[in-house]
């Protein structure tokens, strides 16, 4: 046999002996979450709870670090562009998959990030003005088409999720909008309960408290089930808008290249966190649904939600700003 070949081969086993010894022995010393927002955001609050969990299953410490800007971007390099030695993950939300679809240039390539596990959801909301004469998102989209000039739906910007919960509503059910976008949820929020807006959609974490205290109408929950705190509400599928299915969801990704075991092995703590009964009952009690799952249950989810959004993005033109 040629030396060259057996060198090569020898080379080749002993760094893949080196690989699997690197996973056996991880994780021993602290591991990162980079949430690229702010605290106390939906993000922040699912990535704590994975966190807590995922922590007493691992032995080390997972520690939460904010990095936000740039729509969730700024984070997102950070982790992108860091050793794939399996000490840092991000906490990854819907921007990760649309922020390559509708920005001008991104500082990282898609495929630097890689799925890694599901953590929960917060179903998105459908809300009115408390004082709407609307009741239920039928009634909103059939009130839209009968205005001179349609209904004005508030958005936290480009590629947020109640701008793409607009697009689906103008594209798929001919609802007659125009899209304001603000800069946060919170400016989307204010605007709702002053009647400057005739809608808009956010996070149940963030607009439950607003309905149960009169300061918004619920409309409808955009995810497939119901909010296991505010069942009373229905979805938009049982409303008879089956393509109005999104939500605000926190995830992990890895940078590439860390090893297939580590990532089986934070999935497999995210998914007993998120089974945990006291983190399970907390965060449903918020308006957050945990989930949890394989890696591969969250690569089929991503790989639908990329391939959904894409539709949305491409029949409404929607462009960076």
């Amino acid at each position: 046999m040629n030396y060259l070949v057996v060198r090569s081969t020898v080379l080749l086993c002993g760094f893949s002996a080196a690989i699997a010894a690197h996973a056996q022995a991880w994780p021993n010393k602290p591991i990162k979450f980079v949430v690229p927002f702010t605290a106390g955001g939906a993000n922040d609050l699912m990535a704590r709870a994975a966190a807590e969990g995922a922590s007493k299953v691992l032995g080390q410490p997972v520690v939460i670090d904010n990095k936000p800007g740039a729509g969730g971007s700024l984070g997102a390099e950070l982790v992108a562009k860091s050793p794939p030695d399996g000490y840092t993950f991000l906490i990854s939300a819907a921007g990760v998959i649309s922020n390559h679809m509708i920005k001008k240039s991104m500082p990282f390539k898609e495929s630097d990030l890689v799925p890694v596990a599901m953590i929960a959801l917060s179903p998105s909301i459908i809300v009115a003005p408390p004082n709407a004469t609307y009741s239920n998102l039928k009634e909103f989209v059939e009130a839209s088409k009968k205005s001179p000039d349609g209904f004005n739906f508030a958005t936290a910007g480009t590629g947020s999720t109640p701008h793409f919960v607009a697009e689906i509503l103008k594209s798929k059910y001919g609802a007659k909008l125009q899209v304001v976008p603000y800069k946060s949820g919170n400016e989307s929020a204010t605007a709702i309960m002053a009647g400057q807006v005739q809608a808009t959609s956010e996070a149940s974490i963030v607009s439950l408290p607003k309905i149960t205290g009169g300061k918004m109408k619920a409309l409808a929950n955009t995810w497939t089930t119901r909010i296991s705190s505010y069942s009373q509400l229905s979805t938009a599928t049982e409303q008879g808008f089956p393509e109005v299915k999104i939500a605000h969801w926190a995830g992990v990704h890895a940078p590439a290249g860390v090893a297939a075991e580590i990532m089986d092995k934070v999935a497999a703590a995210v998914d007993a966190a998120m089974k945990t009964p006291e983190i399970a009952n907390r965060l449903k009690a918020s308006g957050i649904e945990p989930i949890g799952g394989t890696r591969a249950s969250f690569n089929q989810f991503v790989a639908e939600e990329k391939a959904r959004l894409a539709a949305v993005v491409k029949v409404s033109g929607m462009k960076e700003d």
